[in-house]
């Protein structure tokens, strides 16, 4: 018989399935896809001129004993298989693979569609299936992005498949994790001269891509070098065709994040069937779901850390509420009589036969009397509402003056002072005398926790909008306890302490809208870090970190 060369129109669609497809009709084959010719090696042409029983012979020989009277029998118009048959093919080029073979009717009742996919494919489906489900109960723990994508890749790249992330930013796509020929990457980094990480490829560049994400459905690909030619110059292409094998086919998945397009999950293999690629596609949407629980996390924390602040701060306006009031007290009932003593003092110092011993004892009632006065000043000044009154001011005029109106210990003239101020530190609108007290009571903090020939370190620079001031000493260091409490009233670190000082700074910088906080300084002792904005208010920060 002559062979048909001419298939019928309505046949030319299977030629776009990713499955191996030909049409039986009487003793030939009526039509063979681009994916049956591929599977045999052998041309269509030549395929369409063998009848069937010398293509049974020359490419099933070890099944032929049952395949060919399978044949006669639908071939003459009796029962096709309802159950997919396993045979065993051997190649053009003498290859053996055991594939599954389906059958179903034509468009009229003469012709038989046959289907051939690999056996093996099942099995390597549900252990696809399998191990990228366990990956994605694994990415529900991952607490950020990139955790999240590293675990991806390494899931699908231990099932055999080059893999890349492909993130969407804004209008450009960048790679983002992947798992590549690494002699592929960088030959492509050398011809690009730069990271493959910072490649940026504007969308319309790969209009491929972003028709997989309007459409959110995967896109499979039999050649994928067709697909690469169009992200990639020629010569990255050429490097990429002779590294990856010619029979690599592809798909590109969308990822969904909070139903926004997140980047595209591109997979590349020779095992990757038309089943795999539903399962990968199914992982991708369960990677966008993983991605959204990191984001939910992200955002429940910095809520559940914003009531923790709030918390705190109504904790501390209460606390210092009941304070206000008892230093109200103090201050009336404590300053008056103070006043006396120092009145009562004043004229003892002018008795004549007051002797050397009676001279001692009166300078130290003097020095305990203006003792508790500084300590009842300092307890106004923590409770006292505060009214910035803004005016330009320089923080570094302000240390230079803190350390010139000290009042330290005996050792004090002992320590070692350096001041760092950066010559484009900028002047920060601010009330002079408060920040003058907060300047003051944090440098004399450092003084006083310093050991004797220690070194006091300051440094002013600008920082974020502002200006920053670093204070570092030598001292014992923060105590074990959580650093923020150091700046709580009476929260004492030295036996000989008020528990005050701190407390104003943090008071003064927060009404100016700044931060303060304390932290180790590597090699011992504390280091505070102050930071005030250019103008108070202009950035809230209402709690220490």
């Amino acid at each position: 018989m002559t062979a048909v060369s001419s298939p019928s129109v309505d046949y030319r669609l299977l030629e776009g399935l990713p499955i191996a497809a030909a049409v039986v009709r009487g003793e030939h084959l009526l039509h063979v896809n681009a994916a049956m010719a591929a599977l045999l090696g052998a041309p269509a042409a030549e395929l369409l001129a063998t009848p069937v029983t010398e293509i049974i012979a020359r490419f099933v020989p070890e099944e032929r004993g049952w395949v060919e009277p399978l044949y006669e029998t639908y071939s003459r118009g009796g029962p096709r298989p309802e159950q997919p048959r396993w045979v065993r093919v051997r190649r053009a080029d003498g290859q053996e693979r055991t594939l599954s073979v389906h059958h179903a009717p034509g468009l009229v009742p003469e012709d038989t569609l046959v289907l051939m996919q690999g056996a093996e494919g099942e099995d390597s489906v549900r252990r696809l299936t399998g191990a990228l489900a366990t990956a994605a109960a694994e990415m529900l723990h991952c607490r950020n992005e990139q955790a999240v994508l590293e675990k991806a890749v390494d899931a699908v790249h231990r099932q055999g498949f080059y893999v890349s992330v492909m993130r969407l930013e804004g209008d450009i796509f960048r790679h983002g994790p992947m798992r590549q020929e690494a002699a592929s990457v960088a030959e492509a980094e050398k011809l690009y001269g730069m990271p493959i990480g910072d490649v940026r490829i504007p969308s319309a560049a790969v209009p491929h891509f972003r028709e997989v994400l309007q459409q959110r459905k995967a896109a499979f690909h039999q050649d994928i070098f067709a697909t690469v030619s169009r992200i990639h110059p020629p010569e990255v292409v050429e490097s990429i065709r002779k590294l990856y094998p010619p029979e690599a086919q592809g798909l590109d998945a969308p990822i969904i994040v909070d139903d926004e397009p997140f980047g595209i999950l591109s997979v590349q293999g020779t095992t990757l069937t038309p089943a795999g690629a539903g399962t990968l596609e199914l992982f991708a949407q369960l990677l966008g779901g993983a991605l959204e629980n990191v984001r939910h996390h992200q955002t429940l924390a910095v809520r559940l850390e914003e009531v923790s602040r709030l918390q705190d701060e109504l904790v501390a306006r209460e606390r210092l509420t009941v304070l206000g009031e008892a230093a109200g007290v103090v201050a009336h009932e404590v300053r008056n009589p103070l006043g006396a003593i120092l009145n009562a003092v004043a004229v003892l110092r002018r008795e004549a036969h007051l002797g050397p011993t009676g001279q001692a004892a009166v300078g130290m009632l003097e020095e305990e009397v203006i003792r508790l006065e500084d300590i009842v000043k300092d307890l106004l000044d923590v409770v006292r509402p505060l009214e910035p009154r803004p005016r330009p001011v320089q923080v570094g005029e302000l240390v230079r003056r803190a350390l010139g109106q000290l009042h330290g210990p005996p050792d004090a003239p002992t320590l070692r002072f350096t001041v760092d101020e950066a010559p484009e530190t900028p002047t920060i609108e601010g009330d002079e005398m408060l920040l003058q007290l907060a300047v003051t009571h944090l440098v004399r903090n450092a003084v006083q926790a310093s050991p004797t020939g220690g070194r006091v370190r300051m440094a002013v620079e600008p920082a974020d909008g502002g200006v920053c001031l670093v204070v570092e000493d030598e001292g014992p260091g923060i105590p074990d306890v959580d650093p923020r409490r150091i700046f709580e009233p009476f929260f004492l670190t030295r036996a000989n302490g008020r528990g005050l000082g701190l407390a104003i700074v943090r008071r003064v910088v927060l009404a100016h809208g700044g931060t303060v906080r304390a932290t180790a300084r590597p090699g011992g002792g504390a280091r505070f870090e102050l930071w005030l904005p250019d103008e108070p208010g202009s950035r809230t920060s209402a709690s220490i970190p």
